[in-house]
């Protein structure tokens, strides 16, 4: 069953302070998904333990209800 790419939003931003998310369906079918976070919360952080967060936010769901995400994460601009 794919996820809606809404509830991916939502799980990130609960799980991440301050995210702000974009979610992209790269082929159409609700399965493949390209996540761009940017939170303050990833400065200092390594790109793995910003990723880490993100699949931490998911709960378990990447592998299973979600498929495949391309993450792209980092911190804002200053």
């Amino acid at each position: 069953m794919a996820m809606d790419p809404r509830e991916i939003e939502s799980l990130i931003k609960e799980g991440v302070p301050h995210a702000q998310v974009t979610i992209e369906d790269l082929r159409g079918d609700g399965d493949h998904y390209a996540a761009y976070v940017v939170s303050p919360a990833f400065k200092g952080k390594t790109r793995v333990q910003q990723h880490q967060m993100v699949y931490a936010a998911l709960q378990g769901r990447m592998g299973n209800e979600l498929h495949a995400l391309a993450l792209q994460t980092s911190a804002p601009a200053d």
